[in-house]
């Protein structure tokens, strides 16, 4: 009685497994979309970097489950659709590129803005708050409204959320990649790229319904988690890497690869490869 369901958990832990590796295999490597996403990793607001990833995952997910649900056949059917997006996603990748061999070549500024407003602000606020303390006395003892001296550990946190990385040659309040571009970009990356119908939508679709009426489901799940984990990995994970973005000279490297990836993709998908 105890066998059975522990049978049916590896029975359904199998081609989870098996859909979580093949979806790595496929989605680990460097692309243009990946490296989108790490830029807005070392350089966007958590919420943009956020939003990002949910549409990296939403996208694959809606690809993978469509090529189960047998969708790739009509993109098999349709070569001319293919094409166009081809020849669009080739000219946003070249576009793309030069201007991150532009950023390269030509670095202006320093990696890290501080908003100057944002320290006077505080810097009076502190100055306040240091009168206030020596006028009211021991701490508690204050009129409604007023600050205290608990208030002065405030001040140096205000400025330090003002202070972010920043890539060289843009001022901090145009830095920011706004939540409106930064989704229209990844979608353009992520949808006008035939490579994704291709891999995903086509290949994937195929290798999951060849796991069986049930277990094709449990595949399909495993290979959604993988790009749930590799989206979510480079994201959040690419925060990590802020202070070595503090300096210049990185910047110049990353976006030097950034062109690199990008015109190499552009050509390719131009040329057909």
């Amino acid at each position: 009685m105890t066998a059975r369901p522990y049978g049916r958990t590896v029975t359904a832990l199998l081609p989870l497994l098996s859909g979580l590796g093949t979806g790595l295999a496929l989605i680990v490597a460097i692309g243009v979309q990946n490296t989108y996403l790490l830029r807005l990793a070392v350089s966007a607001r958590l919420r943009v970097v956020t939003v990002a990833v949910v549409v990296c995952a939403v996208s694959d997910a809606v690809l993978i489950l469509a090529g189960v649900l047998g969708v790739g056949v009509v993109v098999e059917r349709f070569p001319v659709a293919l094409v166009v997006i081809r020849f669009v996603g080739a000219a946003f990748l070249v576009t793309y590129g030069v201007l991150a061999a532009r950023r390269a070549l030509r670095p202006s500024g320093d990696a890290l803005r501080v908003d100057e407003a944002a320290i006077d602000e505080a810097a009076v606020d502190e100055a306040a708050v240091d009168r206030r303390a020596t006028q009211d006395g021991p701490i508690g003892a204050h009129e409604p409204g007023r600050p205290t001296a608990l208030d002065a550990t405030t001040a140096p946190s205000r400025v330090a959320e003002r202070t972010r990385t920043a890539p060289p040659g843009r001022r901090q309040d145009a830095h920011d990649v706004t939540m409106r571009v930064a989704v229209v970009t990844m979608l353009v990356f992520t949808w006008a790229n035939p490579h994704v119908y291709l891999d995903t939508l086509v290949f994937l679709g195929s290798v999951g319904n060849q796991q069986g009426v049930d277990d094709r489901w449990w595949w399909t799940a495993g290979a959604v988690l993988a790009s749930c984990l590799w989206f979510g990995a480079i994201g959040f994970g690419g925060r990590l890497l802020r202070p070595l973005f503090a300096k210049p000279l990185t910047w110049r490297v990353f976006d030097g690869l950034v062109a690199v990836v990008m015109l190499g993709f552009g050509a390719a998908l131009a040329l057909g490869a």
